[in-house]
């Protein structure tokens, strides 16, 4: 069963939080020789959000001892939005310069690389990212420090049924690109300059069968090295800026 709350640590990660959403957080444990206590405790004043003074051994039990929490942890409520979401975070792209843009983790794993991949995300304006509720990372306290505030600021929807999920928005006029190293065709060489939606496939395994049926093209990133595969989250970076790049041409 879902909690109702979740935690959220790290300075950017936490700062973000207020910033955007604060009618989420619910309490901030900071402890006060943080290099930033002053300006993350007049934030949370100025919202009325209560504050905690705790110390590391604290903090350490609240969020894990191998937790990064650099001084401050945050309970708030769950950050990923619902499915019913997304029409209307599709509609107020529509408002925006470039054209809309969603990135899609068909099935990523590790809560790193999904923390990864939402910075870049939010670096390149994507409207959101998808990923599969089922065989994926959720959207951990250990991605939204990785991600370092893109968590709060670029929406995280995890839909039940994906295939039907990218139908749906082919039908609203978006092209489906694929990441494989088998594409017919390199991502620069793809006519990315309308509305897109980026597809990458879980680490090792790549797409599934069922999503791959699903896109429209399925490109590959050029590699010259020995090594013959990104990290999930570099290639994502590089397929977003390639993307936006052709997108601003226009």
């Amino acid at each position: 069963m879902k909690t109702s709350t979740e935690w959220v640590y790290g300075y950017h990660a936490v700062h973000a939080l207020l910033s955007v959403a604060p009618e989420r957080v619910k309490v901030i444990f900071l402890q006060s020789q943080h290099s930033r206590s002053s300006e993350l405790r007049a934030l949370a004043h100025s919202m009325g959000i209560a504050i905690q003074p705790a110390s590391a051994a604290t903090l350490a039990k609240l969020v894990g001892e191998d937790a990064n929490h650099q001084g401050v942890a945050c309970q708030c409520q769950p950050l990923t939005h619902s499915e019913s979401d997304l029409n209307a975070l599709l509609e107020q792209a529509e408002t925006e310069a470039l054209p809309p843009l969603v990135l899609v983790l068909d099935g990523v794993e590790d809560p790193h690389n999904l923390g990864a991949c939402l910075r870049s995300a939010n670096i390149f304006g994507a409207v959101c990212v998808l990923t599969p509720k089922d065989r994926a990372a959720p959207l951990t306290a250990v991605a939204c420090k990785v991600a370092s505030g893109a968590a709060v600021l670029t929406p995280v929807i995890r839909v039940t049924n994906l295939a039907r999920t990218l139908r749906e928005l082919k039908e609203k006029g978006f092209w489906i690109v694929g990441l494989a190293g088998e594409g017919a065709e390199a991502l620069s060489a793809v006519d990315c300059k309308g509305p897109i939606v980026l597809v990458l496939g879980r680490e090792g395994e790549g797409l599934r069968e069922i999503t791959r049926k699903q896109c429209d093209f399925l490109a590959y990133i050029p590699m010259h090295g020995a090594i013959e595969s990104l990290n999930v989250s570099a290639a994502a970076a590089i397929a977003l800026y390639e993307t936006r790049r052709q997108q601003a041409t226009l």
